[in-house]
């Protein structure tokens, strides 16, 4: 025999929606006193980082201008060596992507001969990141002068870059730059590279360089783009100079 349920009860039904609500209003809905600290730890997070954005450019400048200053003598030396081997220009000069995708003039030492892009095209099915890859790297490139691979294999080109880092263009630690050709064909993974200034070493610079795969390149500078710290930034720049001496993925 079924028994007839009761009727709820309309007040204690009410009791319970507003008991119900004043809860969820609590959870949802900060108390003055909560919404005043979080508006001050917000104004901490974006002080904190800018104090940090001012360090780090501080820090590029100063030890750009320093390593200028100090190398002189040996950027005039290669600067020499280079147009004594074929006569031609002592920089090669690139337009690069940078920060939110702003092109900038991306210089170095001249380590292959004057007609090198002309040849590339007939290169590509030695690339060693594939014949399709987004980027070119080529073991023993037959384009690479004899000062060229001394000079690229111990970084020695990239100095120039230096005065990047001064005009603001890029910082000591960061992504590596990327060709306009080699942007055009990123994903948009890929473009969480162009977030910060790109850099003179990065985290694959001291992992092996050009024997790293495209696709890992970008893991790793998306890393460095979470994590990015000014400790990590002097540890990068530590474990530079040991990549530079052992010369590892250079060519």
């Amino acid at each position: 025999m079924d028994i007839p349920s009761s009727p709820a009860d309309p007040e204690k039904k009410t009791v319970l929606d507003d008991k119900a609500l004043e809860q969820l209003e609590q959870r949802l809905v900060p108390s003055p006193r909560k919404l005043a600290w979080l508006r001050v730890r917000f104004l901490l997070w974006r002080m904190s980082g800018t104090m940090g954005v001012r360090i780090k450019r501080g820090i590029d400048v100063s030890a750009a201008v320093c390593l200028l200053v100090l190398l002189l003598p040996l950027l005039l030396l290669v600067a020499l060596l280079v147009k004594l081997t074929d006569g031609g220009p002592v920089l090669f000069w690139q337009m690069r992507v940078g920060k939110w995708g702003r092109p900038f003039r991306f210089p170095k030492f001249r380590s292959m001969v004057i007609n090198a892009e002309e040849i590339r095209a007939r290169l590509m099915e030695a690339n060693q990141h594939g014949g399709q890859g987004i980027t070119f790297k080529m073991k023993r490139d037959p384009r690479v002068t004899w000062i060229g691979r001394i000079i690229r294999k111990t970084s020695i080109d990239e100095l120039p870059q230096l005065w990047c880092v001064i005009r603001g263009d890029m910082s000591l630690v960061g992504p590596r730059p990327a060709l306009v050709s080699e942007v055009a064909r990123y994903t948009l993974e890929n473009r969480r590279r162009l977030d910060i200034k790109p850099g003179l070493t990065c985290i694959w610079q001291v992992s092996g360089r050009s024997d790293i795969p495209f696709e890992e390149q970008c893991r790793l500078d998306a890393q460095y783009i979470e994590e990015q710290s000014l400790r990590a930034d002097l540890r990068l720049l530590l474990k530079t100079i040991p990549a530079i001496i052992t010369g590892r993925g250079a060519y």
